[in-house]
């Protein structure tokens, strides 16, 4: 079944405040993705199998939770169901990424997401439109940091409690969205245990999707259940600037000390910024590629916690 059979609109709740609040708020809509037929344990078992290995990712935490580094694993000899059912007994993550690049019928359901948004929202034209589908453990977590596009997460099936942060200083300091964007570090940022007291906490069910500002901090927490979920990522002109903005502070704070650069996304600013993050990059200055390559583990639905070590 694809996304071309499903009738009405696929965001069943949406109201006239939201074109105002998406975005720039965190906005909390339900969703009717259940009703395609692409995203059952079975639809995702044959996603599994289907992915390119270059675009699964499979990632685990140590049993220890004071341990943060993160172990690294393959699919192995694992069919798609397996895999799920490790996933569940184990403390894994699974992300399979740019599924639109390699599978059409989910390529269509993204477009049909999207047109429905400019529809509802004149003048919210986005590119580079990604999606992703997300399988995690029980109780699994993902820690605090940010992304460098416009995000949303899309629940299928299990329950997240979702932390998301102000996007402010406090949370999230300028220079380390700057090392983001350079790939000087990965997404997870310094977390203290009181931000959470100015957190905004969603307990994301099945059929519920929500986005909030750009680069604002969250955190995720599996309740104990099995986890899937849908994750689509988008950029406009506005989200391209302040891409551009942030990296060129970056590239200049680098190159000339340049210190406290302004990061309005707008202005006459916003074009030599740019021009400096093309140079950056043309002059092989970025860092490319994964940091780490290492495999620790395969996927093992045998073993007590899915996985089984990489000699």
């Amino acid at each position: 079944m694809n996304s071309m059979v499903m009738n009405g609109d696929i965001i069943s709740n949406w109201e006239g405040r939201h074109e105002r609040l998406f975005g720039n708020e965190v906005v909390r809509l339900n969703h009717r993705l259940r009703e395609s037929g692409m995203f059952t344990r079975e639809a995702i078992g044959r996603l599994i199998e289907r992915c390119p290995a270059r675009e699964l990712g499979i990632e685990s935490m140590d049993t220890d939770t004071n341990n943060k580094e993160r172990l690294y694993g393959v699919l192995g000899d694992a069919s798609g169901l397996q895999a799920l059912e490790a996933i569940e007994k184990g403390r894994i993550w699974m992300n399979i990424r740019r599924v639109m690049d390699w599978a059409p019928e989910y390529r269509r359901l993204l477009d049909d997401i999207f047109s429905e948004f400019q529809g509802r929202m004149p003048g919210f034209e986005t590119f580079k439109r990604n999606m992703g589908v997300l399988v995690s453990s029980p109780d699994a977590n993902v820690y605090y940091h940010a992304d460098i596009q416009g995000q949303s997460l899309w629940q299928i099936e299990g329950v997240k409690r979702v932390y998301l942060y102000p996007r402010s200083e406090v949370f999230v300091a300028g220079s380390h969205v700057e090392k983001i964007l350079l790939r000087e570090t990965d997404e997870n940022m310094p977390y203290e245990p009181w931000f959470d007291d100015y957190a905004t906490v969603v307990d994301l069910q099945p059929g519920e999707m929500v986005t909030w500002p750009l680069y604002a901090p969250h955190r995720v927490h599996n309740h104990d259940c099995l986890n899937i979920s849908v994750t689509m990522e988008h950029w406009t002109k506005d989200i391209w600037n302040s891409y551009a903005v942030h990296y060129g502070n970056g590239v200049l704070r680098r190159t000339l000390g340049v210190d406290n650069p302004s990061t309005k996304p707008s202005g006459l600013h916003v074009y030599p910024k740019a021009a400096s993050a093309f140079l950056w990059k043309k002059m092989g200055r970025q860092i490319k590629g994964d940091v780490i390559k290492r495999r620790d583990f395969k996927l093992d639905p045998h073993a007590s916690a899915g996985r089984s070590p990489i000699a």
